[in-house]
């Protein structure tokens, strides 16, 4: 039993009894998953181009990186027509970066997007930004990386410029396609399709990833810059998408439920282990953090989600992708949910038309009636607090990651709020106003079936606020052997795994990051050929595979803005990086001269590297990562469904080992901290 009880799970058995899923009906299974190709690269290799084709186009790029450095200079005084410099920059990077990276270019293409970008500058120029109101591609910069991402824009017909209208916004996952290049995605037939009543955003989601980690924050960024141009309606967006993009709105109607109106798969694929065949002994030679990790993107795991969205799912009647929402159907009976799903008839992997045509209808239906901004009653489910919200309920504590959080939360009254928890050790309640809370009332929450009613303290503060003139009431709870407590936490000063800082080494690259490049050696032939290969292989991957070329600085030129602002993915050792000898004893792997030590494995530092990520002791709110960058390889980008997390919050790395396109060399030892950021004790 443990020392410490926390919040306990008081759900009656009835809220647990699940009813027995009916079979589904036979259908087509998945293809198999591609076997690796090591002659076929993702992204493609182009072909060459003519010496006269690739001699212009490099000349009009450079021409045109000029053209928009002038133009940046001319507009600074200016900083509503500065803002619209990446739909410009756009066009530049779509051309640039298949010359330089030889990629597949579209030489007619490539000099529309030059003529398409020059137009732009011309219209800047002189202060009339036609293209604005008008459907074609828009551009953002990305905070992320710095990059400039693209997005396609479909203008509804009746969108008229500074018309105070709100409007209804349907952002669409696209499927995958490895030929997809910024040049090819801006040229991409989607952009043509105009609703006549509202907003479609095409979502470039950084190229082929299922809008998984950068590819899923691209999806709010372009809802960022969307809002600055256009009036939202935030209560009418619908998440959508086919095939790949079908994948990607399981995932994000189960992960962001809270955000959307409506959520429409298409076929894609929904967990990994079904989807790909995983058998049961392959399953159990897996190492334990990777199957643990499973969680990340397994949706099936998030269904219960889906009791607070309206979802219609489609798949084809002969579609083998029709697995997707076969085993979300399977999952949600079990908990009680209900998911609508059409089938197009003798349809393979494509929309039916009739079906399609009653999808839109079905979604017209649910969207005209909005997102219910202030539900009176929550189910939640999460395994991260990378996934913390739903609706006016915010966790901010776990007493495990990895493990299933769940909470029923509900306005009983007019000031009595009842909380049911699972695996959750501190929370935010967040009634927005408007709700049906008693204004001037003394709030009564039950949490676990304990009470926690308003009172006076010795003080004379209160130990629940009372509730607002407007009907909003907020307070804070935690749980501390056994009892619970708010408004506040006990942990101030205490070192935890919080929203946005909870690991594991992937979760640094869905915010701000600089790779930081050691300037010094080790002196050890092994680890610093690794740490060159390595940091090589995270700078080109990451612009490979997620679009960006990412911010990079050697060690001595880290600068305390760039800690303040940043996730910092430190290569090399104490020895060779001066930022990780700034830190290297806050940091739990331990270097000394014949040991490195980590989670109570000590091994030689001239044959093992960590990677690790923890909060970073020159400035708490960000990461740190040792020796890492994303943690899938070349293996996994040939099926979407692989390119889940193949690290934990740390490991032991053998840098004698191969490097393959699985692994980073061969892990010796790997885990997760505790949610106070500590490593375990030795095995």
């Amino acid at each position: 039993m443990r020392p410490l009880t926390l919040l306990a799970l008081l759900l009656s058995p009835t809220l647990l009894a699940q009813p027995a899923p009916k079979p589904a009906a036979p259908a087509p299974r998945p293809p198999a998953p591609k076997p690796l190709d090591p002659n076929r690269p993702i992204p493609p290799v182009g072909k060459p181009l003519a010496p006269a084709d690739r001699a212009a186009l490099e000349n009009a790029v450079a021409n045109l990186a000029t053209r928009i450095a002038v133009l940046k200079k001319d507009l600074a005084a200016k900083p509503e027509l500065l803002a619209l410099v990446p739909d410009i920059q756009i066009y530049h990077n779509a051309v640039r970066y298949p010359l330089q990276y030889d990629e597949p270019i579209d030489v007619k293409q490539a000099h529309q997007a030059i003529v398409d970008a020059g137009m732009r500058i011309d219209q800047l120029t002189a202060g009339d930004v036609k293209w604005i109101h008008t459907t074609g591609p828009r551009g953002y910069v990305s905070a992320i990386d710095g990059s400039v991402q693209p997005y396609n824009l479909s203008v509804p017909a009746d969108y008229k410029p500074g018309d105070p209208k709100k409007y209804r916004v349907d952002f669409w996952a696209h499927g995958r396609n490895e030929n997809l290049t910024e040049l090819a995605f801006l040229n991409s037939k989607t952009k043509e399709h105009q609703p006549a009543t509202h907003f479609v955003v095409y979502l470039y989601g950084r190229y082929c990833n299922a809008n998984k980690f950068a590819g899923e924050v691209d999806c709010f960024e372009a809802l960022a810059d969307l809002k600055r141009r256009v009036p939202v309606d935030e209560n009418r967006l619908v998440t959508i998408g086919f095939s790949m993009g079908g994948a990607a709105v399981w995932q994000f109607a189960t992960h962001y439920t809270d955000v959307w109106a409506a959520a429409s798969p298409g076929a894609g694929f929904s967990e990994s282990r079904e989807f790909l065949k995983i058998k049961p002994d392959e399953i159990a030679a897996m190492q334990p953090w990777e199957r643990s990790l499973w969680h990340w993107y397994d949706c099936t795991d998030w269904v219960e989600n889906l009791a607070m969205l309206p979802t219609v799912a489609y798949a084809g009647e002969l579609d083998g992708q029709k697995q997707a929402s076969d085993v979300m159907l399977r999952e949600a009976a079990k908990e009680q949910v209900k998911i609508e799903r059409l089938i197009g008839p003798q349809t393979a992997h494509k929309y039916e038309p009739e079906t399609k045509k009653k999808i839109d209808a079905r979604l017209d239906e649910i969207v005209a009636k909005g997102r219910d901004r202030l539900p009176s009653k929550i189910r939640f489910t999460t395994y991260t607090l990378r996934y913390p919200n739903m609706y006016w309920v915010r966790l901010t504590g776990l007493e495990r990651h990895w493990e299933r959080a769940r909470v029923e939360a509900s306005i009983d009254g007019p000031d009595a709020i009842t909380v049911k928890t699972q695996n959750v050790t501190a929370m935010t309640l967040d009634v927005p106003g408007g709700s049906r809370l008693n204004p001037g009332a003394p709030a009564k929450v039950h949490i676990d079936e304990q009470s926690i009613a308003t009172s006076t303290n010795k003080d004379g503060s209160l130990t629940l606020p009372l509730i607002k003139s407007d009907g909003r009431w907020s307070a804070g709870f935690y749980a501390l052997v056994g009892r619970h407590s708010g408004p506040g936490t006990s942990w101030t000063g205490i070192l935890r795994k919080t929203p946005g800082l909870q690991g594991p080494i992937d979760d640094a690259f869905m915010t701000p990051f600089l790779f930081v490049e050691p300037t010094g050696k080790t002196n050890v032939d092994a680890v610093d050929k690794w740490v060159a290969a390595e940091f090589k292989h995270a700078v080109d991957h990451w612009r490979k595979q997620f679009r960006g070329e990412p911010r990079v600085k050697r060690d001595t030129d880290v600068t305390p803005d760039d800690i303040a602002n940043y996730n910092l993915v430190c290569f090399g050792t104490p020895a060779s990086n001066t930022v990780l000898a700034k830190v290297a004893d806050k940091l739990p792997a331990k270097w000394s001269a014949d040991s490195l030590t980590l989670a109570g494995d000590s091994v030689d530092p001239k044959t093992h590297i960590p990677a690790l990520i923890y909060p970073n002791p020159l400035n708490p709110n960000r990461y740190i990562v040792l020796n890492s960058g994303f943690t899938f390889r070349e293996f996994d980008y040939y099926n979407n469904a692989r390119q889940t997390p193949k690290l934990p919050d740390y490991a032991l790395i053998d840098v004698t080992a191969p490097i393959t396109p699985k692994v980073p060399s061969k892990i010796t030892h790997a885990g997760f901290f505790d949610e106070q950021w500590r490593a375990p004790a030795a095995n």
